[in-house]
């Protein structure tokens, strides 16, 4: 087979231009109307629960998931639908424990929750820390994908590529905030579905509509082991620990909760969830005939030779059933789903060092709106060229694998402190900082030991740590240790606060109560209420 990817293509540039003029026109709508932090942060909380839903899979669904999870599954079969299996094994947890809870208590980031009943300082600090890791990891990723993709589209050098790439995301959010992010993400999020949606027809045209045919040519052409598990992963607890890095890390990432807070109540909230869900599912679905018609209508070796990480499965599987056109459409689709979730990775980073690290460690909360917009202004700029930088060293890795090393991070040093902070009434604010710090700290360790950074990037024949992901040791270690600790101290505001913060998160406040209220059993809760006050 004879590929134009790497050549310029008219198509490819014209498809870019739209869909950057399109998203440039609603940042200067968005612009106009962010007045404040609030609308910078949360858009005004003026988000519907279906607009949010289709905001949170355009923002799920990155680089990772189209080009970096369709190239796994080519290149290693069975392996490669642990990413997307995994990632969406994580939206029940958020959908039916953490999607109410967060709007209620939030207000930016989640450390807000942590901050509602422990000391401020240092459990914001401590977030800071873990959120930070896990957005520059999964930013870094997204650049890689950018970085390959415009090289192709435009036949640009991969440092040019970057470079364009860090601009757009930082115009985006320095001058549209969270309206801009948003409405990007659902524009994004349209042609992404449509997309692929046409794109699955026309693989499965190649196989008499049935997607049984690819796999058993699959099977007969390279080996009844590419239906089977091992290949990626021959350790099988390697495979549990990705599996379980991904689940407890969907709950975990800073970028997806803070979407939480942009709607108007809880029930808002648990809706947008909802639909996240099916939108994802649906994609993750559509990514599984991908990967496997890219294994057979291109194979292995021809997309090894575009890209070692197999990250152009998706563009050369699309130029083999739709020609030119429509590689070039895809093309512009896959570089919408790249610059939406760098978008919202920045807002969230830009938000962690703006309201938590500023507004509330350094200024001790002595900070108006106008000096908290400037401060997340200048760190969306920062975050930009760091995420450059980083992208052009780790330029060789595939962007899937990379977004599960981020998810470890979420899954080991967030998830266990909100889930601990939220459910558990003994939870102390030395116990969540250690949890936090411990699962933060230690899951970049051994993911520095690992083979992906040991053999892949620094090229040593074996590495200290044998497994390529950390999860399976790191959430538990950061379970116990936040357990341990809380036991061993005792925080006696953190406990009295929990009564008001259980409230809270179940009832609501302010409109949501009365919203709550009338909807359903207004005299239940009104009794239920009487009983916690005579207690």
């Amino acid at each position: 087979m004879t590929s134009t990817i790497g050549q310029p293509d008219p198509l490819s540039i014209s498809c870019f231009f739209i869909f950057i003029s399109i998203t440039l026109i609603i940042t200067y709508w968005a612009a106009r109307k962010t007045q404040s932090a609030d609308d910078f942060f949360t858009a005004g909380r003026q988000v519907t629960g279906f607009q949010n839903g289709l905001a949170l899979a355009g923002d799920f669904i990155s680089a990772s998931s189209f080009l970096g999870f369709t190239g796994l599954i080519a290149l290693n079969g069975f392996d490669g639908l642990i990413y997307p299996i995994g990632g969406l094994m994580g939206w029940p947890l958020v959908l039916f424990l953490l999607a109410e809870p967060l709007r209620n208590l939030g207000k930016y980031t989640f450390a807000d929750i942590l901050a509602f009943r422990l000391r401020e300082k240092p459990i914001r600090i401590a977030a800071a820390i873990s959120s930070l890791a896990v957005i520059f990891l999964y930013m870094i990723a997204q650049m890689v994908g950018a970085g390959h993709l415009i090289k192709l589209m435009f036949g640009l050098s991969y440092e040019v590529a970057l470079m364009i790439v860090g601009t757009a995301m930082i115009v985006y959010v320095l001058f549209g905030g969270m309206l801009a992010t948003t409405w990007v993400q659902i524009t994004k999020a349209v042609f992404l579905l449509a997309g692929v949606t046409v794109f699955g027809f026309l693989v499965l045209s190649h196989f008499s509509f049935n997607p049984l045919l690819i796999l058993r040519e699959a099977s007969d052409t390279f080996g009844e082991g590419i239906l089977k598990p091992g290949k990626l992963y021959p350790n099988p607890l390697d495979a549990i620990s990705l599996g379980l890095a991904f689940m407890f890390g969907t709950a975990g990432l800073p970028h997806i909760l803070m979407r939480f807070y942009t709607v108007q109540d809880a029930k808002a909230a648990r809706s947008s969830a909802y639909y996240a869900t099916g939108f994802i599912a649906y994609y993750y679905v559509l990514i599984f005939l991908l990967g496997f018609g890219a294994m057979v209508l291109v194979g292995p070796d021809l997309i090894k030779s575009f890209d070692r990480g197999g990250n152009m499965a998706a563009l050369l599987v699309a130029e083999v059933v739709g020609g030119d056109a429509f590689l070039g459409i895809i093309s512009a689709v896959a570089f919408a789903t790249i610059l939406a979730v760098v978008a919202g990775l920045t807002l969230s980073g830009a938000a962690t060092l703006s309201h938590d690290v500023w507004v509330n460690v350094i200024r001790n909360g002595q900070s108006n709106s106008k000096e908290e917009m400037r401060v997340a202004q200048v760190a969306t700029i920062a975050l930009g060229f760091i995420a450059v930088g980083f992208g052009l060293l780790l330029r060789s890795q595939n962007v899937g694998i990379l977004v599960g090393l981020a998810f470890a991070i979420a899954a080991s040093g967030n998830f266990p402190a909100i889930l601990m902070c939220t459910f558990w009434r003994r939870a102390t604010t030395e116990g969540m900082v250690a949890s936090i710090c411990t699962g933060t700290l230690c899951s970049l360790l051994l993911i520095y030991l690992s083979p992906t950074v040991q053999v892949d990037i620094l090229g040593y024949e074996e590495a200290i740590f044998p497994f390529k992901n950390p999860g399976i040791f790191t959430i538990p270690l950061s379970f116990v240790v936040g357990i341990v600790v809380s036991l061993m101290t005792r925080d006696l505001n953190a406990e009295r606060n929990y009564t008001a913060m259980e409230r809270q998160m179940f009832l609501g406040h302010g409109d949501d109560q009365s919203s709550l209220m009338s909807q359903s059993g207004g005299s239940k809760l009104v009794k239920f209420e009487a009983k916690k006050k005579h207690f």
